[in-house]
């Protein structure tokens, strides 16, 4: 058990019979009344973000949450195949857990899977990754007062605006938790 003054960024807590991690939080110590935690969370299970107060010094539940490294290996179907490279355990994780982190994942790549009292809750991937472009669209000169990007597709099927020097066969950096373009590699 933590108090709300322990609130972190990143620290995971159940409440309500869900889990939820920490976005952002703010003390705060209005001049009349007593104090209350304003935090943002995000559902570890949905992925929904919801805003809630809690009184100064609420106690609170941790949840512990396992992070297992394992590489990606194949999709079979609606679900996908990541292997622990130490135990050689095999686990399949259905496509609505990871819709949005498949964006990024290529096979043979390692990432953290998430689990909680053996519950998987998704995949936890680097916060850049290094992506082939396979399709890029042909620079137009054109109206460029703007940074002028164009559109491309790299290797996942991904579809972002990266800037009009990137062409097809160029490796990328891509932000993973905004979806965009970060720079060359």
């Amino acid at each position: 058990m933590i108090t709300t003054n322990d609130f972190k960024t990143g620290i995971t807590i159940q409440s309500d019979g869900n889990l939820w991690s920490v976005i952002e939080f703010q003390h705060v110590k209005p001049g009349k009344g007593s104090a209350f935690v304003r935090s943002k969370l995000r559902n570890l299970r949905t992925g929904a973000v919801i805003d809630k107060t809690w009184r100064a010094g609420e106690k609170v539940a941790t949840a512990h949450i396992d992070k297992n490294k394992m590489a990606y290996l194949y999709s079979a179907g609606d679900t996908y195949v990541f292997m622990n490279n130490e135990t050689y355990e095999q686990i399949e994780i259905p496509f609505a857990q990871i819709e949005y982190q498949l964006n990024f994942i290529v096979e043979g790549m390692e990432v953290n899977v998430i689990s909680f009292e053996g519950e998987i809750l998704g995949v936890d991937i680097p916060e850049k990754v290094t992506l082939t472009v396979t399709e890029a669209d042909p620079a137009v000169k054109g109206n460029t007062a703007q940074s002028a990007t164009k559109d491309c597709v790299v290797e996942t099927g991904f579809k972002l605006q990266v800037p009009l020097f990137v062409n097809q066969g160029d490796k990328i950096v891509i932000n993973t938790s905004t979806g965009k373009y970060d720079t060359r590699a």
